[in-house]
């Protein structure tokens, strides 16, 4: 009996113990996380995107906080220096005004690791993050191109970033690919999240007889201020159809679970390193929404067929030979941009209406 007891005894004991060893690797692996959001999750655009991202990542035994309307620059920094220093693991600053305090709080906390979402600055624990929405944008100007009967097609931008101007034109290079008459005017609101300026930036180019407008914008009140006018609208961020399905076309969106599922195995795995993410439509990371059955079937074929070939990988967005709006030569004959080019896109190409301001 006493052999029994202590037979007993023994295995509960390593019983215990690799209880207690598989709860010390459970709560190594359980990692803190970290979001800041420049808008309001409501906004039904970027922010709801990111934080679309941020629900799929729970179920991998994290710890999650997050903190909305947290304004750019000098503002964002006692939230990210909070999230320091209490350990989280990763921070994602998911606005580019938060780069420069990004790098700053990183160099105070060493041991955690920055991911700033659109941004070109990394030091040894701050990297960055983004995705070729130009190829989807590109995809939704074959729409706006083959749709518009005016020839006149509205484009709602924020701030006169290379990000921005990249999609601007992009979309005109799609636009013009079936229907070289367009011309894209863009107007400028100065802001990523303002749903009353928004709509009067739409309302000012549906004066102009633009038929088609799309944005680069958070909120979907420029598809809701196209319904009301009748107006085709492409939207941005997420599927904007359900905000109006009269008019909406398709939109251009972001998965970005695809990256937060990276970054957060890289760092389980002891592989993360500072690195530039900007990964393409073949990866998930961007695409077009579903196409809505206002578009003609044949239009619909043209799209996905392009589609395809970018994945495959044959089809360049900023081939050229690309001119700006001016008539010069941007992008030589059978040249394709180079990332650095991208980056650093400054000027407008043919076809686009106002200025960089």
């Amino acid at each position: 009996m006493n052999k029994i007891n202590s037979l007993i005894t023994i295995s509960f004991s390593i019983f215990i113990q690799l209880f207690l060893a598989f709860q010390v690797q459970s709560e190594s692996n359980n990692l803190k996380i970290g979001f800041i959001y420049v808008s309001p999750i409501a906004d039904a655009g970027w922010t709801y995107a990111h934080d679309q991202g941020r629900k799929v990542i729970e179920d991998l035994n994290v710890t999650i906080n997050k903190v909305e309307s947290v304004d750019e620059g000098i503002q964002s920094e006692p939230i990210l220096e909070y999230f320091a220093k209490n350990n989280y693991d990763i921070i994602f600053a998911t606005s580019y005004g938060y780069m420069d305090p990004v790098l700053k709080v990183a160099k105070m906390y060493p041991n955690v690791i920055f991911m700033h979402c659109s941004g070109y600055k990394q030091s040894i624990n701050v990297g960055t993050y983004f995705g070729r929405m130009y190829q989807p944008r590109y995809l939704t100007g074959i729409l706006a191109g083959a749709m518009t009967r005016s020839n006149n097609i509205g484009f709602v931008a924020a701030y006169p970033l290379s990000e921005v101007i990249r999609g601007i034109n992009a979309f005109t290079l799609g636009a013009k690919s079936v229907n070289p008459k367009i011309k894209v005017h863009v107007v400028w609101t100065k802001t990523w999240f303002d749903p009353k300026k928004e709509k009067l930036a739409a309302m000012s180019l549906f004066d102009k007889g633009v038929d088609v407008i799309t944005q680069h914008q958070d909120s979907p009140s420029i598809v809701i201020a196209a319904q009301k006018r009748n107006v085709y609208a492409i939207g941005y961020n997420t599927d904007m159809n359900h905000f109006a399905p009269k008019v909406h076309l398709a939109s251009s969106v972001w998965d970005w679970s695809i990256v937060y599922k990276k970054i957060i195995n890289q760092v389980r795995m002891k592989q993360w390193k500072s690195q530039n993410i900007w990964w393409g439509i073949e990866t998930g990371l961007v695409d077009i929404s579903t196409i809505y059955d206002n578009v003609p079937k044949n239009i619909k074929q043209i799209v996905m067929a392009e589609r395809e070939k970018m994945i495959a990988g044959t089809l360049c967005v900023f081939k050229g030979p690309i001119k700006d709006q001016y008539g010069n030569i941007r992008i030589p004959n059978n040249k394709i941009a180079s990332d650095s080019q991208l980056l650093n896109m400054k000027w407008f190409t043919k076809g686009v209406q106002g200025e960089i301001e």
